[in-house]
């Protein structure tokens, strides 16, 4: 009979994914990237707040500025260290997006071949851009859009202050439009991500879950 993995032998809790996509290009700099590394700690903290989230929710950062980047596996909140992130060049978010989908489809078979079971990952996206010229958005748009039709993720896209929305809208799910930050209020917006993930949690893996109510951002219609 196989052994699992340390981890899932030593924690075998259903997970909840979540990958946070993070532009960190340079129009990013300054008091933007500052908040948003203040909101990664508030999240952590967060959702250590709650015993069931802290054994469940699991944390996958990949940036995207100038190069897309694996900033942190997939571990638990408890094992999570937020980065100081810091702002250089384009934006090359469709390649960043492809890579997450490839990269959450390892994770999910490696929960498979452990006999975890999982919740339906999320991936999260925050932007203040546009993709750069040459970066391949509307093929990783195509495949976003795929999975999420077919129940394998849920995709959240949030633009900064100067982000292109109609962009963000044609990647993201009809039925899920981008959200416009308020101000530059990413303690709010990761508090509500916690709260999300610790309600997730609670249930049963593929049952429906109220999400709270989106106080810090402005839907796009």
């Amino acid at each position: 009979m196989a052994v699992g993995l340390p981890e899932f032998v030593e924690n075998p809790e259903n997970r909840c994914p979540v990958i946070l996509l993070l532009d960190t290009s340079g129009s990013m700099s300054g008091q933007p990237i500052q908040e948003l590394n203040r909101g990664l700690a508030a999240f952590k903290e967060d959702v250590l707040k709650d015993s069931q989230a802290s054994l469940s929710v699991e944390v996958a950062m990949i940036t995207f500025g100038p190069i897309v980047k694996l900033m942190q596996d997939f571990v638990t909140i408890d094992q999570f260290i937020p980065p100081i992130l810091e702002v250089d060049g384009l934006t090359p978010m469709g390649a960043a997006i492809e890579y997450a989908l490839d990269f959450l489809e390892n994770r999910k078979q490696t929960y498979k071949d452990n006999g975890i079971l999982y919740y339906r990952p999320w991936v999260f996206l925050i932007t203040d851009g546009a993709p750069s010229p040459s970066d391949p958005w509307q093929s990783a748009a195509q495949r976003l859009r795929q999975a999420e039709a077919q129940s394998r993720l849920s995709f959240f896209a949030v633009g900064v202050q100067g982000a292109d929305m109609s962009i963000l809208k044609q990647i993201s799910p009809p039925e899920r439009p981008p959200v416009t930050l308020n101000s530059l209020d990413f303690r709010e917006l990761f508090v509500w991500l916690s709260t999300s993930m610790k309600r997730v949690s609670s249930g049963k893996v593929g049952q429906a879950v109220a999400l709270p109510a989106v106080g810090w951002g402005q839907i796009t219609s």
